[in-house]
């Protein structure tokens, strides 16, 4: 499994973020998204990990995130050369990467691995959401036959049964107490909203620090169709303010 570490010459040590690509469990790869994190990494000084997880159909149920999570353990084991603090260490990710990050959350607390935060990007967490909301299928960037087709890639076709493990469909879970905190983000025209809403409540419930922003006016990925935007802006200024508080 391939890793990519970006840093700038200048970087401040002690903090780092473990970047989860998106593409909804299905596409996706680091050169794909070589320019956003380098972006992420000029703009804060906080180096990033890139992992280059392996992707459905080819790989099933938990094993996407557990490629995460060995990128969590690789850095962790490489953080005194890399100049990285273990309890400094946040797991981002976007999209499908968001789910794949916010299942990686899940197994570090699991395996009792201290993560400073989860930064979940419009994160796709349930298998269950396929039945379309007419007022957010004209606006849907990413689709409910999509959201559909993915996770029953991921699950290997157990999409909606009783068994769907939380680690793989984050929103399944039931005891969320004791997870990093939660920096969620998601627009209002996107089909994750409910989902994602519904993520930072129970994450609240359970005592888990969480800052959620629901977006006017804007669909899934918004800020890369329209990067000039207000709301873009503003939401990569948040984005970029909590990565250097880490």
């Amino acid at each position: 499994m391939e890793l990519r570490w970006y840093t700038r010459k200048d970087a401040a040590p002690g903090s780092a973020v473990i970047y989860v690509h998106g593409g909804g469990m299905i596409l996706g790869n680091l050169d794909l998204y070589d320019a956003i994190v380098s972006a992420y990494v000029t703009a804060t000084r906080v180096p990033f990990l890139s992992v280059n997880y392996r992707l459905a159909p080819e790989a099933h149920n938990t094993t996407l995130v557990e490629d995460a999570f060995a990128g969590v353990n690789w850095l962790i084991a490489h953080g005194p050369q890399l100049r990285v603090d273990p309890h400094r260490i946040a797991i981002m990710g976007d999209s499908g990467g968001g789910g794949v990050a916010a299942g990686t959350a899940i197994v570090a607390r699991y395996r009792q691995v201290t993560l400073a935060r989860q930064i979940l990007i419009y994160p796709m967490l349930d298998d269950r959401n396929i039945v379309p909301n007419p007022l957010l299928v004209p606006f849907a960037t990413w689709t409910y036959e999509q959201n559909e087709t993915a996770f029953q890639a991921v699950l290997d076709g157990k999409q909606g049964s009783e068994t769907v493990s939380p680690i793989a469909a984050p929103a399944r879970l039931v005891d969320c107490s004791n997870l990093a905190p939660a920096y969620i983000e998601v627009g209002d025209l996107d089909i994750f909203r409910d989902e994602d809403i519904a993520y930072v409540q129970q994450l609240a419930r359970a005592g888990v620090p969480v800052e959620l922003h629901v977006h006017p006016g804007v669909p899934h990925g918004f800020e890369r169709f329209a990067p000039n935007s207000t709301v873009a802006k503003r939401a990569i200024m948040d984005r970029l303010r909590v990565i250097q508080s880490l």
